[in-house]
């Protein structure tokens, strides 16, 4: 076992030409195989070729553009199996998660084939004697760029709403699934003219290249904070739409009323789940001091049961680890976990820590990894107060048994989205705008067709 050093700078994870992406499987090491990235000159003919078939998209009839979507969705179920599999591959996600993910694709699909014909338009009450109409029309060509965590089902959310709105779309999944991305692809565009929908393999240089073209209207990104803002200045600079869901730094307070045991179980599965690489994953957790003992120990335990996980690749591992280490080195206390493992692949342990001050990078980051630190507080409030002190603004989970500490929590807390007594959950059809650093936009739900249309006022009256 390495102990709490840094590990070694990693190289980047490409192959020695500088030209295509290698991956590596995370639970051992072995090559997963290369892909060639995409170059400018290709970003380029894409785009274009998404402009050019634009407008007879547009024109398609909407149930038509439906239609597309429903049978791209049945074949995409069809292939959950296999896409799992490359999946898991990549990114070390257990087949088994990373096929529901395929399948949350597959719902979404249908689910935007049925809100697609029905999205709404507007009639005014202006005179008897003409027509006023507030009508949405696509907005382009859509880059949507996405991430390696959940990588279906995120890309199926933004294509599907893009594509059965009239609009067409160029992606470019994450460079740490490009297989993934390739096989989706391949499943989506066979039901689709083409050009419709296009995918390109590549780095943050690609998605630059994207981004940064004159002839893109919307950059739907979801990922990280630094690269949402990079695309947002590249949007500034064209006039395309900015569309991002990125970082997160959840908290989680803890108050005095509740079973420690099972606020203990809420918290494992919030920092622990798909090994703490969800956007919305459990990222700093405030207890309450009159459970915070037995929540320790019941957490601890539930981190040794849970053990070793996989992360998607080393250069994650690298800097989930240094989130740990300078815990550490800053009077934080390891009660489970943070010792790096020896032999391949790229595993880490669900860790939990204690004693961790507010200002640690474990606490005011994002680690995005299976990583619970624990501060303990005097006072519901003061934990509220700490959940507050952020610069993201994605979600946040109260486990409570006041009525009244649940209204305090769910008005004051910053964040776009407020759970009580449950990490996980919700229901379907929801969508929430993210605040601060984790971006702006709805990114999911009905209101995705929103943000992917452009409203047109139309007034119609007779020639005289």
């Amino acid at each position: 076992m390495t102990d709490l050093a840094v590990e070694p700078d990693l190289p980047p994870a490409e192959s020695a030409d500088g030209r295509s992406i290698r991956i590596h499987n995370p639970a051992d090491g072995t090559l997963v195989g290369d892909v060639a990235m995409a170059t400018r000159e290709e970003v380029a003919s894409a785009v274009a070729a998404a402009r050019a078939v634009l407008p007879a998209w547009t024109a398609t009839p909407a149930d038509e553009r439906a239609a597309a979507l429903r049978s791209a969705a049945d074949a995409l179920a069809d292939r959950a199996d296999d896409l799992a599999e490359i999946n898991e591959a990549e990114t070390g996600r257990p087949a088994a998660q990373a096929r529901e993910g395929v399948l949350a694709g597959v719902a979404t699909l249908r689910q935007y084939a049925e809100l697609g014909p029905l999205h709404r338009g507007r009639t005014l009450l202006g005179q008897p004697s003409a027509t006023d109409l507030m009508v949405p029309e696509p907005r382009g060509v859509v880059v949507v760029l996405t991430p390696w965590n959940d990588p279906v089902a995120v890309a199926s959310g933004l294509v599907g709403a893009a594509l059965v709105t009239g609009n067409t779309v160029v992606a470019k999944p994450s460079e740490r699934c490009p297989h993934t991305g390739a096989l989706l692809g391949e499943v989506l565009r066979t039901h689709f003219p083409e050009n419709v929908v296009r995918h390109l393999a590549g780095d943050g240089t690609v998605g630059s290249w994207l981004a940064g073209h004159e002839d893109v209207d919307v950059i739907a990104h979801v990922g990280s904070t630094a690269t949402g803002r990079s695309l947002a200045e590249a949007a500034a600079r064209t006039g395309a739409k900015a569309l991002l869901e990125n970082g997160g730094n959840d908290p989680l307070v803890i108050d005095a009323d509740v079973d420690p045991e099972w606020a203990a179980e809420q918290a494992a599965t919030g920092a622990f789940a798909n090994s703490g690489q969800i956007c919305v994953a459990v990222e700093r957790i405030f207890v309450h001091r009159a459970v915070a003992e037995p929540f320790v120990t019941a957490l601890t335990a539930a981190a040794e049961r849970v053990g070793l996980l996989p992360l998607v690749d080393l250069r994650h591992r690298k800097a989930v680890h240094e989130h740990v280490a300078q815990a550490v080195e800053t009077g934080a206390r390891l009660r489970a976990g943070g010792v790096v493992p020896d032999g391949p692949g790229s595993l880490y342990p669900a860790t939990v820590l204690t004693g961790c001050d507010p200002a640690m990078r474990v606490m005011r980051e994002e680690t995005f990894g299976p990583v619970a630190p624990v501060c303990v507080v005097d006072e519901f409030a003061e934990g509220l107060a700490l959940a507050r002190d952020d610069a993201y603004g994605l979600a946040a989970t109260v486990l409570t048994r006041s009525m009244a500490h649940a209204q305090q929590a769910w008005r004051a807390l910053p964040v776009g989205t407020v759970k009580v007594n449950a990490v996980f959950g919700g229901a379907p059809g929801g969508a929430a705008h993210p605040r601060g650093a984790s971006g702006h936009g709805y990114g999911y739900g009905p209101e995705l067709l929103d943000e992917l249309t452009a409203t047109k006022v139309v007034h119609v009256e007779p020639a005289p």
